[in-house]
């Protein structure tokens, strides 16, 4: 299986890159797999920020609202009751709640692999021949981008995350630059294009594919 390439100035190269069968070819019988990898990152990624307060907790509510008997209402004996509208949360959170998604490492790898077959399936992969900014300008990465065909959403998956690539490509709201062992299916999946340098598929392919 092969994809057009790029060379790093945009010019189409002479030969096209070969993407490992076992890694950008993998038959999706069904999305289950791709669904749970893709919650899984979400919940992974929550912040346990909700936080109520219990009866317990809610300020006021020492002295008895009215007298046992004899008003003709309810009894209560506090103003911090749950069902008083000031009153205490039942079962609220409590900030210490665990909302991650445990996934095996061979299950979280094909979820990987059958992410970007379905990328490469609809065409989504991009492969270029290296990245090299000389002044880490914005405009460089935008130069670069436009070339290739990458306009929309794109994800840039390179070997190493150099000071210069990070420069040139953090201003842009549409890029988002990932490290080759660094790839999930949440970035795939949201991408409309993944650029890919020959020296990041390289490593994609040892790392998904089991090359040694």
């Amino acid at each position: 299986m092969s994809v057009p390439t790029f060379t790093k100035t945009g010019a189409k190269a002479t030969t096209a890159a070969k993407l490992d069968k076992a890694v950008f070819d993998v038959t999706v019988e069904h999305h289950n797999l791709l669904k749970a990898a893709y919650v899984a990152y979400l919940a992974n990624g929550r912040d346990n920020l909700a936080v109520t307060k219990t009866r317990g907790l809610v300020r006021g509510g020492g002295r008895k609202p009215w007298r046992q008997k004899g008003t003709g209402r309810a009894r209560f004996g506090s103003t911090r009751n749950p069902i008083w509208r000031t009153g205490g949360i039942v079962f609220g959170p409590t900030g210490a709640e665990n909302y991650s998604h445990k996934m095996h490492q061979t299950a979280k790898q094909l979820a990987i692999r059958q992410a970007l077959s379905v990328a490469n399936t609809a065409g989504k992969i991009i492969v270029i021949d290296d990245v090299q900014f000389s002044s880490g300008k914005t405009s460089e990465a935008v130069k670069l981008l436009d070339k290739v065909g990458a306009t929309k959403k794109t994800l840039l998956v390179v070997q190493d995350k150099t000071p210069t690539i990070r420069r040139a490509t953090n201003n842009l709201q549409n890029v988002l630059l990932v490290q080759a062992q660094y790839l999930n299916v949440y970035d795939i999946m949201n991408a409309d294009h993944v650029v890919i340098t020959t020296a990041a598929l390289a490593k994609v392919s040892e790392w998904l594919g089991g090359k040694k």
